[in-house]
């Protein structure tokens, strides 16, 4: 299995592939924006200019695109994935998406002769970036065990969660907990500026007791540096909290720290900036 091939290489996707081909194997990319792309070309990196013409040349294929109807696109569409002869082949789609939908691509798969992973990943463009991530996937046992390999390659941390969809229910439990962990951070930053504390000080002192969280670790730095460049979307993270609320409505349980954290992102968008990182919620406190 030594041809993969790559859809979607935006922040997280491109340093995927990197590591791909440090690892030696021949891969082959697609991206909406071309462009995009040019850099992995430059690495080696093959081209196609259709999702199916990568499946066509590829064993592996994974995707990794923004939102659950991009997924559909890239799988369903007229030119998508499953028009390829999948036969043989492995799909894994690495896009944060619905339970639902990795369970249908699972079930078309099979049908055509291939076989589907979901595998989201958790970890933001440092983890993809130093090859960290954390691999949450749902499949069935056997197809994990071919890939495992590959997916430890940009993984720190890879397990198989149960069946297809399984993987995207871990990654609504990361994302409830991301959640808690953003607007913690945030709220304990305009805590301690308006208590007029030296707001470093505070990040070095609570950062080595309980209130150590990657968040606190990762992104407050961001904050005070004012980096609200994305290494995760806030359009992306609501897009998340929605699935989530959504899946524990279906499971009649209700969060209400989730509902919050997602209302306070919805307001944040309605100012603008969907397209910056989450740590730009401290915007809805301290204005540019």
């Amino acid at each position: 299995m030594k041809k993969i091939g790559f859809i979607g290489t935006g922040v997280m996707g491109a340093s995927i592939v990197k590591h791909l081909l440090n690892a030696n194997y021949e891969v082959t990319v697609y991206n909406r924006t071309k462009s995009k792309t040019d850099s992995l070309v430059a690495l080696g990196a093959n081209w196609q200019d259709t999702p199916k013409k990568v499946t066509e040349v590829s064993d592996v294929i994974f995707s990794m695109v923004g939102f659950p109807k991009d997924v559909e696109g890239i799988y369903y569409g007229e030119s998508g994935i499953l028009k390829a002869d999948i036969k043989g082949k492995i799909l894994i789609d690495m896009t944060t998406s619905t339970p639902s939908l990795a369970q249908k691509i699972a079930e078309t798969a099979k049908e055509l002769g291939g076989d589907s992973l979901d595998a989201p990943v958790s970890g933001g463009d440092l983890g993809a970036k130093n090859g960290t991530l954390t691999t949450m996937v749902g499949g069935d046992q056997a197809i994990f065990n071919q890939v495992e390999a590959i997916l430890t390659i940009f993984s720190g941390k890879v397990n198989l969660q149960g069946g297809a969809g399984s993987g995207q229910h871990t990654k609504m439990a990361n994302q409830i907990m991301i959640a808690g962990t953003m607007t913690g951070m945030t709220e304990l930053l305009v805590y301690a500026k308006a208590a007029n504390l030296d707001v470093e000080k505070v990040l070095d002192t609570v950062g080595g007791g309980s209130a150590a969280n990657w968040s606190l670790t990762n992104y407050a730095p961001r904050i005070l540096r004012e980096d609200y460049s994305a290494g995760f979307f806030v359009k992306h993270f609501v897009k998340d909290l929605n699935i989530a609320l959504e899946e524990a409505e279906k499971m009649n349980i209700n969060l209400p720290a989730t509902k919050e954290a997602r209302n306070l992102y919805n307001l944040l968008i309605e100012q603008g900036f969907e397209n910056d990182g989450t740590q730009a919620l401290i915007k809805l406190w301290w204005h540019e």
